[in-house]
């Protein structure tokens, strides 16, 4: 489903657009994409977390209102961080593919922030989702993203970037249309699709294999 979101979406649109599914264990299945065209950055550009001479490469495709992103954020993510982000052996990159205009907002606000604000604001946004995932988001996300640095005119300018909102389309788009992304999250280790909120004993198996490759 190819949906044009806009900035009224956004700011009006809560969550009532649906563009996929998000996804718990029962969905998990193995193949592989180009990981030369996996790695080809969207206008909008990658935020890379780790080291880019990483030999494994985890790319996620999720959604900021998708509850087994937020799981997968809260609860795993940060053991592969420790296991090894940290230790120079994986690099991470979240590509936002939004399952509805709030999800497309609160990644805006995200890109708003800037690089070295990027993660810990989406970091911030799933361990609060309770807060802000709501019929009416914009206040509590607007208190948020004030402990992030914004004001009241940055927050509106952000969620009013129709520029920031098409590029976002785009990634989504692409996924959708060149890696079959139906989804989230869906995550390529390599090029090895994983869909699903897989626990951190599954990334361990995937990523030491290709460690060993």
């Amino acid at each position: 489903m190819n949906v044009q979101l806009t900035r009224r979406d956004v700011v009006y649109g809560g969550v009532s657009l649906v563009l996929a599914t998000c996804v718990g264990l029962s969905v998990a299945r193995a193949d592989e994409v180009d990981v030369a065209e996996l790695m080809q950055p969207s206008k909008l550009g990658d935020i890379i977390l780790g080291s880019d001479s990483a030999p494994v490469t985890i790319v996620e495709y999720a959604s900021m209102t998708c509850g087994h992103c937020a799981d997968f954020s809260v609860h795993t993510l940060p053991q592969i961080k420790e296991r090894y982000i940290d230790t120079g052996k994986v690099r991470y990159i979240l590509r936002e593919f939004p399952l509805d205009p709030l999800a497309a907002g609160a990644f805006m606000l995200a890109r708003c922030a800037g690089k070295d604000k990027y993660y810990s604001l989406v970091e911030t946004l799933f361990a609060q989702a309770s807060k802000w995932v709501v019929p009416n988001p914009i206040p509590a996300l607007f208190a948020i993203a004030k402990q992030a640095g914004f004001t009241q005119q940055t927050f509106d300018e952000c969620l009013s970037n129709q520029k920031l909102l098409d590029e976002l389309e785009e990634v989504r788009k692409r996924g959708a249309d060149k890696f079959k992304i139906q989804a989230t999250p869906t995550f390529f280790v390599n090029g090895e699709r994983l869909m699903g909120a897989q626990p951190f004993s599954e990334f361990e198996k995937v990523i030491e294999k290709h460690l060993k490759s």
